[in-house]
């Protein structure tokens, strides 16, 4: 029976027919603007005409990072689904209502977090009339890379969330496990508190109610550390609800 609070697991993310737009051909920015650029607002405009990487050639359009400035909290996933090729923000499709739940449940206000991704332009294999999820590549991840890079440096973020294992190893190296070590905070440079945990896509692919479940209130723990990390940094650094 399909769980009333879950829906239905989705391996397709969302699976959707869709007719691509035609691309400019504006060569990829140059890396000289990009660390020189002050604001998000700046880096969002200049991302939108990256072609660092063959993904945009049939994304319909990059999705760069959202939230406030100086958000205290970052969370990092994959990269953009469908939903989110689309309407060309993170995390509005099934696994994106699923992190809003689970950062409610955690008691932190999803507008007090900045949410981005790993890779900015959704990586996609044909199946039919579908667009299917395909994992980026390493050199598609790095490609990527100068986008975060400059999004952490301005939004400086006193804890930072990897949300799954491609997240994770891109941020804190090839070695980390998701499964051996989150919701444990690691020593990192990208800010005082870094931890990793699953993305909420794979809650959504889980077998049955249980393991959903499951993995659902394991998230919400995992989040539930990262918000207490911040509860001696005063009210302006918390990302706690009021």
């Amino acid at each position: 029976m399909t769980s009333p609070r879950f829906g239905s697991p989705s391996r397709t993310e969302p699976g959707r027919r869709v007719r691509m737009r035609r691309k400019p051909t504006t060569p990829a920015s140059s890396q000289g603007p990009l660390f020189e650029s002050k604001s998000l607002d700046e880096v969002r405009r200049l991302a939108a005409e990256c072609r660092a990487c063959d993904l945009w050639e049939r994304a319909t359009q990059t999705v760069f990072g959202e939230g406030r400035k100086r958000a205290p909290m970052m969370l990092v996933g994959e990269q953009p689904g469908n939903d989110e090729d689309l309407a060309g923000r993170p995390f509005v499709g099934p696994a994106g209502k699923l992190l809003a739940r689970a950062l409610a449940d955690a008691g932190i206000e999803r507008a007090a977090a900045y949410v981005t991704n790993v890779v900015k332009h959704f990586s996609w294999e044909p199946r039919g009339t579908w667009r299917i999820h395909k994992k980026p590549n390493g050199r598609e991840i790095a490609a990527c890379r100068p986008w975060l890079d400059r999004e952490i440096a301005l939004v400086r973020p006193r804890i930072l969330v990897c949300l799954g294992a491609t997240a994770a190893q891109a941020l804190l190296g090839a070695q980390f496990r998701v499964t051996r070590d989150r919701g444990r905070f690691v020593p990192s440079p990208l800010a005082p508190h870094v931890l990793a945990t699953v993305h909420p896509s794979a809650i959504l692919r889980a077998a049955d109610e249980a393991e959903r479940h499951a993995a659902f209130e394991q998230l919400v723990g995992d989040l539930r550390t990262a918000a207490g990390a911040l509860a001696d940094a005063g009210p302006s650094a918390s990302p706690h609800a009021r």
